[in-house]
């Protein structure tokens, strides 16, 4: 079984090498949908300006070449040179019936497999996770599942900040509420009102102050009390991040944390690397790297300052330092950093730095993965109308309390008990707020509306949990597992090939996201299939048809529905039975 599109490009190819030579057997046959057919290829235009010949002819001379039997219709030259290409159904039934039979649906394995680190969330030890974790995290979590379902083997990295000069002082204040005080319980319900006293006394104090300088000191030098206390400091925290992680589905455990504490011992050696290799120099008493093309605003070549001038060391010291582990210890083909747009230049030169250096070879991919701002409605920065930080916690609280009242009130399954509407509440509402962001590139900034998010209609997370949901209560009516569904899958209504044919392309799209770090193009798919299947249930009567109609069209539910909770699976959205 495979993708239409793949399959058509294969064949053109085909023809493009039997029309007009071996060297033209590569070329990209510009296979894209069309209004007009399924799909329609452009290879004439391009090649016209190469061969000196009208496109008309060069896609008639394509056509006599193309061998699409028992796959489509004859095809059709349009336009200026457009190659129109219709499958049968026929095809398309076969297509579907053998993707239903697939544990994997036709996603083809991924070749070669790579072993692929997804670094995401990445919050401040001590801190809140506020709105502008939550793309982050979700957009990370959703590449780790995508990559590891396409075949690769996926590491999570949750690189959190565990390590700096904060931690004397948070240290000191820990000490002097007393471990066991209900002040220091906020570091796993409220880190940041912990951290906010912390830091008044520290900014009010002065003896406070030399005691906290002291204490990094101590910490830094390895001090045997001093790294019990921090790593209290550090549990403490933790304890709260996992419950905001499993408040939102994310797949991070503790095993995934290697924060910037891990990397502390090697940054000495990172610098005395660099040193001697050249790549960076001492400037101003600091060690900095000069890599080629990034200049300042004067012209003048800008510095990535890799040991400060008082020998401290700084993100740039330990991003250098993950990326020499990650290579040479790891043996990683592939690293994602899923951080906000504003790191881009920092990332920029972080990597042409491990690059000069030799850190990433020829074969191996390191990419920032960019997400964009959250905005309100006005169009600035979310936040709350005091014009504080959201924190995740309360934004995720409210998600689920509005989901509640919309579960209420549609009152679709009247029979559920309290804590079964709670928990379609929690589904709902998180995978409201999940799919809103999803759905979007996530290089894009996007609106927060709760409104459109929580809304039972258009592109929305609530929208396709619903469509699963209606697909269930089909089989619920038939008494029928839909898991036992066989097929085989027959078209003969435009809904039913409608349906079928987006349902193929599933595989693609999952490579596709998975490829260019971009899960939105696999929330879209999704929409589209579950806007296809829509039409479908409106005019193509499932339960009520005869016979073998009947068959069918249970198969191609049983179809769309794998395809939509596999699909939702991949984002990180639950998927209730029952709304």
């Amino acid at each position: 079984m495979a993708d239409p599109r793949e399959v058509l490009a294969r064949r053109v190819q085909d023809a493009l090498g039997a029309a007009f030579g071996a060297e033209y057997a590569d070329a990209d046959p510009v296979i894209r949908p069309s209004s007009f057919a399924d799909f329609q290829s452009n290879a004439a235009l391009p090649l016209a300006r190469k061969l000196g010949r009208p496109p008309r002819d060069i896609a008639a001379e394509i056509v006599s070449h193309l061998d699409l039997a028992g796959m489509a219709e004859p095809p059709e030259v349009s336009g200026p040179g457009f190659i129109n290409l219709t499958l049968t159904s026929e095809w398309i039934a076969t297509q579907a019936s053998g993707q239903l039979a697939d544990p994997r649906l036709d996603t083809p394995a991924a070749r070669p497999e790579q072993r692929i680190v997804v670094e995401y969330s990445s919050p401040n030890v001590a801190k809140e996770m506020h709105v502008g974790h939550l793309r982050t995290t979700i957009v990370g979590d959703a590449l780790a599942r995508i990559l590891g379902f396409a075949g690769h083997e996926v590491i999570r990295d949750n690189h959190v900040g565990d390590w700096g000069t904060q931690f004397g002082m948070l240290i000191e204040h820990l000490l002097d509420v007393g471990e066991d005080s209900a002040d220091a319980a906020l570091l796993h319900t409220d880190p940041n009102a912990f951290y906010q006293a912390a830091r008044v006394k520290f900014d009010s104090d002065p003896a406070f102050t030399e005691r906290a300088r002291q204490r990094v000191v101590r910490l830094q030098g390895g001090d045997p009390d001093t790294l019990r206390l921090w790593q209290e400091v550090v549990d403490l925290s933790l304890d709260y991040l996992h419950r905001i992680y499993r408040q939102l589905q994310v797949l991070l455990t503790d095993a995934d944390i290697r924060g910037e504490s891990f990397y502390n011992a090697m940054l000495a050696e990172v610098c005395a690397e660099l040193e001697a290799s050249g790549v960076a120099v001492i400037s101003d008493g600091a060690l900095c790297a000069f890599p080629p093309g990034f200049s300042g605003r004067d012209g003048e070549p800008l510095p990535l300052i890799i040991r400060k001038s008082d020998g401290g060391y700084n993100y740039a010291t330990t991003d250098l330092a993950t990326i020499r582990y990650r290579v040479r210890e790891l043996h990683v083909d592939r690293a994602i950093y899923v951080v906000g747009s504003a790191q881009s230049l920092h990332f920029q030169m972080v990597f042409a730095v491990a690059r000069q250096a030799g850190w990433i070879p020829p074969s191996a991919r390191f990419e920032h993965a960019q997400v964009g701002n959250v905005l309100g409605t006005d169009g600035k920065i979310l936040r709350t109308r005091a014009g504080d930080t959201i924190k995740l916690s309360e934004l995720l609280t409210e998600g689920v309390e509005r989901a509640r009242k919309v579960v209420d009130e549609l009152g679709t399954s009247p029979d559920l008990s309290d804590t079964e509407r709670a928990a379609i509440a929690a589904a709902v509402g998180v995978g409201a707020i999940k799919y809103a962001d999803l759905s979007t590139a996530r290089d894009s900034e996007y609106v927060f509306d709760w409104d459109r998010m929580i809304s039972f209609k258009g592109n929305t997370g609530p929208y396709l949990q619903y469509a699963t949901t209606r697909i269930r209560s089909i089989f619920r009516r038939a008494g029928i597992d839909p898991e036992t569904v066989a097929g085989p899958i027959k078209l003969a209504e435009p809904a039913e090939r409608a349906l079928a044919l987006r349902l193929l392309g599933f595989g693609a799209v999952v490579g596709l996201a998975g490829e260019g770090a971009e899960p939105h193009l696999l929330a879209n798919f999704l929409f589209d299939a579950a806007s296809a299947f829509t039409t479908f249930y409106e005019q193509c009567p499932v339960l009520t048809a005869p016979g073998e109609v009947r068959d069918s069209r249970l198969a191609l539910s049983a179809l769309t529905l794998r395809v939509l909770v596999t699909g939702l699976g991949l984002l990180g959205i639950p998927v209730p039975d029952r709304m």
